[in-house]
């Protein structure tokens, strides 16, 4: 089966205006470039009037009753509010929950990388989940486990204001908690 690398187009930023002769309800409400109201007309008049100034009737509000129009230039009015979505976007994220693998012989300077790495997730918007994985006869003493969890908890809330949204348990050979910012 071939694969194919043709780019498709992203659904667009911005909902479907009706313009010009597409409007189909047979009165408006029109409003000017400034957003100013010139009130209720015909849609042929309000048509004819757009195009008297060589602009286009976009529909602003088609559930108002009746449906708001406005005379301005479309291809303006669509790049700002394509603009507009964009920069909305870019405003956006999703918050992730990052793993930081401890282990129950971790040193005191792998313990700070740990901890610098979760400072930058947790200022991100991120939560993080530590977990301590026992193996051998480490399994048989998860409270070491406990403690060395306890002990990452007390480092980060002291450069941070921080809380459990899920509280150290045990699941199986892992221990786990997951820690977001106040």
């Amino acid at each position: 089966m071939r694969i194919s690398r043709k780019k498709r187009p992203e659904k667009s930023l911005i909902p479907h205006f009706n313009i010009n002769e597409r409007i189909r309800v047979p009165e408006v409400r029109v409003l000017d470039a400034e957003g100013g109201n010139i009130g209720v007309m015909p849609t042929k008049e309000a048509l004819k009037k757009a195009t008297e100034l060589e602009l286009d009737l976009v529909e602003i509000n088609p559930k108002a009753q009746p449906p708001i129009v406005q005379i301005i230039d479309f291809t303006h009015f669509k790049y700002q509010k394509e603009k507009q979505a964009r920069k909305q976007k870019t405003k956006t994220h999703v918050s992730d929950l990052k793993g930081i693998r401890l282990s129950i012989r971790i040193g005191d300077h792998d313990m700070d990388i740990k901890l610098a790495q979760s400072i930058k997730f947790l200022d991100r918007g991120d939560k993080i989940k530590p977990e301590i994985i026992l193996k051998g006869r480490e399994n048989i003493h998860p409270a070491i486990a406990f403690d060395v969890l306890e002990k990452f908890y007390k480092k980060l809330a002291e450069s941070m204001e921080i809380k459990y949204e899920q509280a150290p348990t045990k699941q199986g050979r892992k221990v786990t908690s997951i820690i977001t910012k106040k």
